[in-house]
């Protein structure tokens, strides 16, 4: 007995309304005029990825920071316009973002 069955079985005369499907984030708008530069550096030794160029609302810029940490499983941070992750994940962001439909701009290495 599943919950619905329960709710009936506690309100026999209740009748559920119905709900439109509400569009879910991943329908989201993405802004951009120019491609997103995706760089390689080392920082005290230690290799970091950092994504910028991105023209659109910050607030949209991290969902989509906290999007790439959870499916990479890896540190990082927004700070000043940037995404900074932990580690040299160059081929796997840039495939995640050309999926999602941005432009993607390699810079070095």
């Amino acid at each position: 007995m599943d919950l619905q069955d329960q709710l009936k079985n506690l309100f026999p005369d209740h009748e559920p309304e119905e709900t439109e499907a509400t569009p879910q984030e991943k329908d989201t708008i993405w802004l951009q005029d120019d491609p997103i530069i995706c760089k390689y550096e080392k920082r005290k030794g230690k290799p970091i990825t950092i994504l910028e160029g991105y023209n659109g609302a910050d607030s949209d810029f991290k969902k989509l920071a906290k999007e790439l940490k959870t499916k990479l499983s890896v540190g990082g941070s927004f700070k000043n316009g940037q995404i900074i992750i932990q580690g040299d994940y160059r081929d796997k962001i840039m495939a995640l973002l050309k999926e999602k439909g941005f432009a993607v701009k390699r810079v070095g290495g």
